[in-house]
């Protein structure tokens, strides 16, 4: 119980919390297209936006389910959903994404709801993008683009921040066009004015060329800095993994409750909130399993269908803590309506970084989180449908203890624990276990060095005939 004479200090995840809730994006910014002029590159201001999907395969509830998640994708953007529309065609408008008369009507109920922001649920390719603006005239958007901003929102690290630009920019090199004539407007010739002088004549170089090539020479600079930072935390995680210590890293679908977990199972501070990419940078913290043995614990980004694969790119650091873990937590959110499609989504990621890198893929241990926000039909089918999962609930503890023990049985110990009593003529063992093992107390006695420690297996097997009883 919290006396008020000792007052609480917020962690540092907390005051997180209150600064970017500070941060919203500011009501009242207008993103008609008929003012803007001259653009680097487009910076989304979401206020009120229309969602547009195209369903092409699976059932209506999927159809359904796919926009529900763009308008929470949407909110944690700071837009405000007014409307969602779905098309059924075959497969998307090469043109307009929906089809010209299906376009016409969107620009209708953008009208008539005021909004100034339509997202569509897929990546546009440039033309579609175009072509769509021209007859809604508001500003386009996917859902490619929807996810960057986010990201640009939360992230806090110098190299999250480098990712997200390096990522932004891929994206929007070939879409990057201009309003009005601004970007195809040149310099030279006769377009410059018959008075333009000397420098002013020639071919010149467009406005959107010029953009275009200040963008790659951003790029450049962008990839030099991610290069440089990324040895500091190849030393970094090198150092953890020649540690004795397990390394676990926390997988799942964005907004699963993975930073809740690893705040419940480590003691950590780690920023939890209820939105969607809350989490961009790993987190590593440190724990010990019910036999004081210790393990990292590394929270990492949330995986969401269709990730952008500039993002899949640009953020390596959690896909290579994947790669180096013993073991694999993937966590479901139970209250979710469609968590086996969750499930299916981070597997599909996890797989794809296994197979670039070539390696065994490390065992994968099911979570189902929030079963205190899950119905018991609901749960009782996942229990059906994964019986090896762990059901806990990182908000009330229910089922941690459980986790615990399951997690310590699949990473099976390296060392053991050894009481043993070395004679003096074999003092090349004493050296073995001070070199590769972890010495708790030493004492000198008639028979020998007595040692009590924690050493590799195989060590411990060759101490055996030596142990103290």
């Amino acid at each position: 119980m919290t006396h008020p004479e000792h007052p609480v200090t917020p962690s540092t995840g907390e005051l997180a919390l209150e600064d970017r809730a500070s941060l919203r994006r500011v009501v009242g910014l207008s993103t008609e297209l008929t003012d803007v002029t001259e653009v680097e590159y487009r910076q989304l201001r979401l206020e009120r936006v229309v969602l547009v999907g195209v369903w092409t395969e699976g059932s209506a509830a999927d159809a359904d389910a796919s926009l529900a998640e763009l308008a929470a994708l949407a909110e944690t953007a700071g837009s405000e959903v007014l409307e969602g529309l779905i098309q059924r065609r075959d497969k998307p408008d090469p043109s307009t994404y929906i089809g010209s008369g299906k376009a016409v009507e969107l620009r209708e109920v953008v009208l008539a709801t005021g909004a100034d922001t339509v997202i569509c649920d897929g990546e546009l390719s440039p033309a579609q993008l175009n072509s769509l603006e021209k007859v809604v005239k508001v500003k386009v958007i996917d859902r490619t683009a929807l996810i960057l901003d986010i990201f640009a929102q939360h992230a806090t690290s110098r190299e999250g921040k480098a990712q997200v630009s390096l990522a932004q920019m891929e994206y929007m090199l070939p879409r990057l066009r201009g309003w009005g004539e601004s970007m195809s407007r040149q310099a030279g010739g006769r377009a410059g004015g018959a008075g333009g002088g000397v420098g002013t004549r020639g071919p010149g170089e467009t406005k959107i060329e010029t953009d275009r090539r200040r963008i790659r020479e951003r790029m450049a600079k962008l990839r030099r800095e991610i290069r440089d930072m990324k040895k500091i935390r190849d030393t970094q995680r090198s150092r953890r993994l020649t540690s004795d210590a397990a390394s676990v890293a926390i997988v799942g679908y964005t907004n699963a409750g993975k930073s809740s977990l690893l705040n419940a199972l480590t003691g950590a501070g780690v920023l939890v909130e209820n939105a969607l990419f809350a989490t961009l940078e790993p987190t590593t913290r440190r724990g010990e399993f019910d036999d004081g043995r210790p393990f990292v614990l590394t929270d990492t980004v949330g995986f969401v269908r269709h990730l952008p694969t500039q993002l899949v790119e640009a953020f390596r650091s959690t896909l290579e803590e994947v790669v180096d873990a013993d073991l694999l937590v993937h966590v479901v959110d139970g209250s979710d309506d469609h968590p086996l499609a969750q499930i299916n989504a981070v597997r599909q990621v996890v797989n794809d970084v296994i197979v670039e890198y070539d390696i065994t893929p490390p065992p994968e241990l099911l979570v189902v989180n929030k079963i205190d926000a899950a119905t018991d039909l609901g749960l009782a089918a996942l229990r059906r449908a994964l019986p090896e999962a762990v059901f806990v609930s990182a908000h009330t503890g229910e089922g941690l203890d459980r986790l615990r023990a399951r997690m310590a049985e699949m990473i099976p110990p390296t060392d053991a624990t050894v009481d043993v009593t070395i004679p003096y003529d074999r003092g090349d063992l004493v050296a073995r276990v001070h070199a590769d093992g972890r010495v708790d107390a030493t004492e000198h006695t008639a028979d020998g060095t007595r040692i009590k420690a924690r050493v590799p297996m195989a060590l411990a097997a060759s101490l055996g005939e030596f142990a103290t009883f």
